[in-house]
């Protein structure tokens, strides 16, 4: 059994995520330090991690769930993974935001632009990864080979042969 064409896909997406990840920490950690202070860069790390976290899980609960492949509940096992795996970040998302709103180190405006900026950056990433990779129209269907196709020609060729 092969993987799924896209699991080469989701983890490229998965590596640039990263990369561009910690290109937003230092860039939103040096701003928010400028802008607010040491406040300012907790609240701009803390929303880069966040961001990051959230949207790789979607990403992860894909590649767990395309291990399913070739099973009979493949279907519904990947949808189960990947919806579940939505719920439970929307929930946790929710969770987390509540636990932040009224702490003292946080500076909501720069915690919010760099929330935004790093989920704006992640979609930009998952958008340029997925045009630059080249999947077929048909991803995961298999040819037959040589062999079965002279098979094929030979069975054809004895079932239209004149019997007399």
């Amino acid at each position: 059994m092969s993987d799924l064409s896209s699991t080469p896909l989701l983890r490229t997406a998965l590596v640039w995520s990263g990369i561009v990840t910690v290109v937003l920490a230092v860039v939103g950690g040096v701003v928010g330090l400028i802008v607010a202070g040491t406040s300012g860069l907790w609240s701009a790390l803390v929303a880069v991690l966040m961001a990051a976290v959230f949207l790789a899980f979607t990403i992860v609960s894909i590649l767990i769930a395309n291990r399913f492949y070739g099973d009979p509940l493949f279907v519904p096992i990947f949808f189960g993974a990947v919806m579940g795996g939505w719920i439970l970040k929307f929930v946790v998302f929710l969770i987390v935001l509540f636990v932040l709103r009224d702490q003292p180190w946080l500076t909501p405006m720069v915690f919010l632009i760099a929330l935004v900026a790093s989920i704006v950056a992640s979609l930009v990433v998952d958008v340029v990864v997925m045009m630059r990779m080249r999947m077929p129209a048909v991803s995961d269907a298999t040819l037959p080979t040589a062999a079965e196709v002279e098979e094929g020609e030979r069975r054809r060729g004895d079932s239209t042969a004149p019997q007399g």
